[in-house]
């Protein structure tokens, strides 16, 4: 399909049908992204040990700082597209992805410098001592020296999508964790067991590797309407792109905060045990959560295409059907975990006694599941129609300014102080919810507003 086919598409095509071709493809393309740390920590878990795993899991957040790179690059450009595209305005689409290089580019660099430099800082905050230590920082260290791999395979993919090829978005990131997966045991195995987290690593990087070859081959020689024009930094494309994509990096940011915290205090409160647990909880979280992002990736070109084409009563359509199908497949990842939280667990775990301990704070860090998919979506809505700065107060308020405070004052109001980190992540969740939806009803009266001071659609499209 080309891009004018896919412009009309978004424009023009069923509401429904529409959305399931963009969700779908991203969906699945966000699910194999998640399969990284967690097949990683799967196979270390099982092939290498529990420490092994929990360092894994402690190294996470840090390698949050290349996502957040990624985020901020990709998400940004991709909101920049595909405003761009429901204008027809082909001179910012040719400098998309010269602009994007450039970035990443520099932004890897930085990252992988300040990385291996203070690795083993990093990872203190955490509250990672000992043999947790010294693994997490051979994990990581490798992590840190793929950073332009990673982080231009994953802002790349962000364009794919929000230039609505969400299909071959999908099949670079499949065939990446494919990779992944199969070189997971093959590298633990050939590394050995004292260096199996190496290769776990190493596997994750050849990967990416793999996505980003991939990844320019495709702008190079495949996409019909964004390809690679001059590589340089650009004024006039940087700054829409920063002050969107802040935002989502913000997320990525504040998770490694977030996490690095509940690390830190769990271990303070509970003992390494309930590292293992928060270790676990998280990851399956973090996969719960990723099908949620695949379909927030179709939302956006939908919502972002159809508000620079000033299609509003269509924006007002995907919007309630998206939020709609995200409740739907945010059930079909609730209902399991709630019901069965000592199975999930014991993916990863398998002690019995810590996996009998740990189950009833994964219920308690699940519930608010719910309601993410509709979270999420309210973020990505001011991301796709350009207004960054109330997906930031939602990002900060929620990883930070309200959770960081409860994360310290819980812990001295449970009996267990250990339970009150996974209380602080429900309670905050509700206020940000409410805060959400008050935001996006306002944003909705203003779209209203322009819409009433336009002319008649059927002048608007003759227009057009």
């Amino acid at each position: 399909m080309n891009s004018g086919n896919a412009r009309e598409n978004l424009v023009s095509g069923s509401i429904v049908k529409t959305m399931l071709s963009l969700s779908i493809p991203a969906i699945l393309g966000m699910v194999v992204i998640g399969l990284y740390n967690f097949m990683d920590a799967v196979f270390v878990g099982r092939m290498v040990g529990p420490e092994a795993m929990t360092a894994v899991k402690v190294s996470y957040p840090f390698t949050l700082m290349n996502s957040g790179v990624a985020t901020l690059i990709g998400t940004g450009s991709a909101s920049v597209l595909s405003r761009a595209i429901g204008k027809k305005d082909q001179d910012t689409i040719d400098k998309i992805m010269g602009n994007l290089i450039a970035l990443v580019l520099i932004l890897s660099a930085l990252i992988t410098a300040v990385g291996l430099i203070f690795t083993q800082p990093l990872l203190s905050l955490s509250g990672a001592k000992g043999e947790i230590l010294v693994e997490a920082s051979r994990y990581l260290k490798v992590v840190f020296l793929g950073s332009l791999f990673v982080n231009f395979a994953q802002s790349s993919n962000m364009v794919m999508r929000g230039e609505g090829k969400l299909k071959s978005a999908m099949l670079i990131m499949g065939s990446g964790a494919i990779l992944n997966i199969i070189l997971d045991p093959i590298l633990i195995l050939a590394f050995g067991r004292e260096n199996g987290i190496l290769g776990a690593a190493v596997a994750t990087i050849t990967a990416q590797l793999f996505q980003a070859v991939l990844a320019l081959n495709y702008f190079v020689k495949k996409s019909d309407n964004v390809r690679i024009h001059r590589i340089g930094v650009i004024g006039s494309v940087t700054g829409p792109v920063l002050s969107v994509g802040a935002s989502a990096m913000l997320m990525q940011v504040m998770s490694m905060v977030q996490q690095t915290v509940m690390y830190n205090t769990v271990e303070r409160c509970g003992g390494g045990s309930w590292q293992t647990i928060l270790g676990a909880s998280l990851s399956l979280q973090a996969f719960a959560f990723i099908p949620l992002w695949g379909i927030s990736q179709g939302y956006q070109p939908a919502i972002g295409t159809n508000y620079g084409a000033k299609q509003f009563d269509r924006v007002r359509s995907f919007n309630k059907a998206f939020m709609i199908a995200a409740t739907i497949l945010a059930a079909l990842f609730y209902i399991p975990i709630m019901t069965a939280p000592k199975a999930m667990l014991s993916l990863f775990i398998t002690d019995p006694a810590i996996v009998a301990e740990g189950a009833p704070m994964l219920r308690v860090l699940f519930a608010p599941y719910i309601t993410y998919g509709v979270l999420i979506l309210m973020i990505t809505f001011f991301q796709a129609i350009g207004k960054g700065g109330n997906a930031a107060i939602l990002t900060v308020l929620r990883q930070a300014l309200l959770f960081l405070p409860l994360v310290v004052l819980l812990p001295r109001v449970f009996a267990r102080s250990v339970e009150g980190v996974f209380y602080a992540q429900l309670f905050t969740d509700a206020a940000i919810l409410l805060l959400g939806v008050i935001l996006m009803l306002g944003a909705f009266r203003k779209i209203r507003a322009e819409e009433n001071a336009l002319p008649s659609q059927r002048e608007y499209k003759r227009a057009s």
